[in-house]
């Protein structure tokens, strides 16, 4: 069988499309968390204002921090624990996914 007629469903589970946590800031300055399978699709349906009621007080205004997970079970437990996070570890994380200002 040719490889242009493998079916991508049939793909090794492990290649599986990876899930995210991510944090998003909303205009009062809070964080948002949350997982998604394409976090920059899901940023835009906050915005939107479909998706979380968190955004319901306050619109979210930027997508500050991604991170990879194997799978959608690996996301919800790194989410979890982010959500026990306080505030101040929550923008350590977002500190360290910015990108380094060139001088």
């Amino acid at each position: 069988m040719s490889p242009h007629n493998e079916n991508p469903a049939d793909a090794d589970p492990a290649l599986s499309k990876p899930w995210f946590v991510y944090l998003v800031r909303a205009a009062n300055g809070s964080l948002y968390c949350g997982i998604s399978d394409d976090p920059v699709r899901r940023f835009a349906m906050h915005q939107s204002g479909k998706g979380a009621r968190f955004f319901l007080s306050s619109p979210a205004v930027a997508l500050v921090y991604t991170e990879a997970c194997r799978d959608k079970s690996e996301a919800l437990r790194q989410e979890r624990l982010i959500k026990k996070l306080r505030k101040s570890a929550k923008e350590c994380l977002v500190a360290s996914a910015a990108p380094a200002l060139s001088s």
